[in-house]
């Protein structure tokens, strides 16, 4: 994680767009098709309701909290005993109030929405704050294809404690979620070369995920010390990949089998490409992605291999060189970060598209940091900085799918402050932020979703209308998202006959068509195929579907981390005199192989001796091969790319990147 960085048919000219016989087809399905099948009920709430959460129709009955904490500063030493409550709403607006009984304030029946609740002294003084949220009843299970998802690592917000983990996971599950990201320490997992902890805080948490029927991303992005080598990589070895990469086709495999049926899709490594992650150069991360596919998938076939991901979503270097190392049938989804703002995304999207080579592209992180505004560990966010980050959740799904996105996962579940952020939608203690509410409303209307396209009026350009297929309650429709960066009147045409709409929050709205979209988003349900009514822009997808086949030889360069030059995605090397480089050839299949490697494309004026190799590798070999590189004076940062073949094994590629100093 980087330091971190929201539709109108409306005015006059907007209707000329209606009606013009445009017809929007449905976005095509993706090369990719989810082959988890999980079993999955509706999420229903437990009896003592975790996290102050209830669903439309059941009595709000809330305990005074038990840490005096979140309220306003007070005089200690004067503190009276709550007696009475107040709940307000995300506008703050009374909408109940009361004494309190038994320890509790008891709501009765409210409508959807967030409320947050004050405990007062008799001299009306706050002594004790919490917050609760009603979610509507999912009339089905969350679709096996749903692409609302989110990021919780709760292997680390709940470290060894399976009953936090599990209430994390039961909360995503009543959000609608589909897909859930964990975290992982590889060290924490595997002490040594041939010794692996029993039982770890993964192994709850991945219980506890699929016990609510979520599905799980994990992620890793250390080498343990006994692996790290910090003779090529200094201090920072243990946020460099393992240089004999044995070591990781080792840790993947035995990852695989261990959580086979609980983790269903890995990220290799996450955001490699920025310093504080090991900053590697795309050769490095396209061959450490080879190693790791080849692993997992030895262990278990079926096994979702996810791309390293990178932070942010890669620059234009970064496709060259999945391009040049022809990486692409090594992962079966594209995985990439953003924290911008959710207009951005089109453009922003567009290197990954063309480097996904067809396969599905997932956003497993993207949120919005502000500044808390209370001390730590609970790090409150202001009401108007609580109202903002629930503004972004459905402007950044809908913006994301139509930019191509398949799956998208919220940053993040839990409490997480970072360099004066506050990024989490939950409280401390598990309580909803109005952020949740908001992604609990998008898990509901945009359950299943595919994009179908959008509309941005001429007239109105702060206007957006996205338009989906999606499933809400198990029932296929058309679901329209809308919003305005700035407040803006909408005229809808009369023609339009939604089913029903719903504010941000999912509340009911009445009449279901708003006089004015504002930054708060508002959707729409249609009937199926109404959209196809508007002229709307198509979605974008990923590139097309490229050719490639699996080599069990992989071939990495290594070199010292001092030589990395990020911004070139270059190792940089002295000029005008030989310089060695760390060149080897790995075998990770099941047989020898015997085969040559020829460089094949190079800089005419460079000089690299030998230009051929030929290769004898047992399986699980690794071996040296021996080259010498001259760079003329001032030579700009240009590839070099090696190309084996080694018969009916393949023809392992390798392109990266050298330069000479600048004077």
């Amino acid at each position: 994680m980087t330091n971190r960085k929201v539709l109108l048919f409306g005015l006059g000219t907007v209707l000329a767009t209606l009606a013009s016989g445009a017809q929007t087809q449905e976005a095509p399905r993706d090369v990719w098709h989810d082959p988890h099948r999980i079993s999955r009920d509706i999420p229903a709430t437990a009896a003592n309701h975790p996290g102050n959460l209830f669903l439309a129709g059941e009595p709000v009955v809330v305990k005074t909290p038990q840490e005096q904490t979140g309220a306003p500063q007070r005089n200690e030493s004067r503190l009276g005993t709550p007696v009475q409550w107040r709940a307000v709403d995300d506008a703050n607006a009374v909408v109940a109030e009361g004494r309190v009984s038994d320890g509790s304030a008891n709501l009765g029946t409210l409508g959807t929405g967030w409320y947050r609740l004050d405990f007062l002294d008799n001299s009306g003084q706050v002594m004790a704050r919490t917050t609760a949220a009603v979610l509507a009843r999912l009339g089905a299970p969350t679709p096996q294809d749903s692409p609302i998802c989110v990021d919780s690592a709760m292997s680390w917000f709940a470290r060894s404690d399976p009953a936090r983990q599990e209430r994390f996971a039961y909360l995503a599950a009543l959000a609608g979620v589909n897909w859930i990201r964990d975290r992982m320490s590889w060290g924490g997992v595997q002490t040594g070369p041939d010794a692996f902890a029993r039982y770890t805080t993964y192994d709850s948490a991945a219980l506890g995920q699929a016990k609510y029927g979520l599905k799980v991303l994990q992620v890793f992005h250390d080498t343990p010390g006994w692996a790290a080598d910090r003779t090529l990589d200094g201090d920072r070895a243990a946020r460099r990949f393992p240089r004999d990469l044995r070591t990781l086709y080792s840790f993947c495999e035995t990852m695989a089998r261990r959580y086979e049926g609980r983790v269903l899709a890995w990220e290799p490594w996450n955001e490699a490409n920025i310093s504080m992650f090991g900053g590697h150069t795309i050769d490095e991360m396209c061959t450490q992605q080879k190693v790791a596919y080849l692993a997992f998938k030895a262990a278990q076939p079926e096994l979702t291999v996810c791309w390293n991901v990178y932070a942010g979503s890669g620059t234009a270097l970064h496709t060259q060189g999945v391009v040049e190392n022809e990486t692409w049938p090594y992962f079966e989804t594209y995985n990439i970060h953003t924290y911008s703002r959710p207009d951005a995304y089109l453009n922003e999207f567009a290197p990954a598209r063309e480097a996904a080579g067809g396969r599905p592209i997932w956003l497993t992180e993207c949120g919005i940091g502000l500044h808390w505004k209370t001390q730590r560990p609970w790090s409150e966010l202001s009401s108007e900085d609580e109202r903002r980050q629930a503004q972004f959740i459905a402007p950044s799904y809908a913006s994301s799918l139509f930019a191509g996105v398949n799956r998208h996962f919220f940053f993040i579940l839990g409490n997480y402050p970072e360099n004066q952020n506050q990024f989490g939608i939950l409280r401390n203690d598990q309580t909803p932020r109005p952020a949740y509410t908001a992604l609990a409303a998008v898990g509901h209307l945009l359950a299943g979703a595919r994009p179908l396209g959008r509309l941005i009026p001429q007239d109105s350009p702060e206007a957006r209308i996205y338009a989906f297929r999606a499933a809400p309650d198990g029932r296929e429709c058309d679901v329209l998202v809308a919003w305005a960066n700035q407040p803006t009147a909408v005229s809808w045409p009369p023609a339009l006959a939604p089913d029903a709409g719903y504010d941000y929050l999912g509340r009911s709205l009445t009449p279901p068509l708003p006089a004015r979209l504002t930054p708060s988003a508002v959707f729409v349900v249609l009937a199926k195929g109404d959209a196809a009514e508007l002229a709307l822009q198509p979605p974008m997808s990923a590139s097309a579907s490229r050719p490639g086949a699996i080599c069990p030889v992989v071939l990495q360069l290594q070199m010292p981390e001092s030589t990395t030059n990020l911004e070139w995605q270059a190792h940089v090397i002295p000029a005008g005199t030989p310089t060695s480089l760390g060149l080897f050839a790995y075998n990770l299949g099941d047989n020898k192989v015997s085969g040559t490697i020829a460089v094949q494309q190079r800089p005419a004026n460079w000089e690299i001796t030998p230009a051929t190799w030929t290769v004898d590798l047992e399986p699980m070999e690794r071996k040296a091969l021996r080259v010498q590189v001259v760079l003329p004076p001032g030579a700009a940062a240009d590839w070099v790319k090696l190309k084996g073949n080694f018969g009916p094994a393949g023809q392992p590629i390798l392109a990266f990147r050298l330069a000479a100093p600048k004077d």
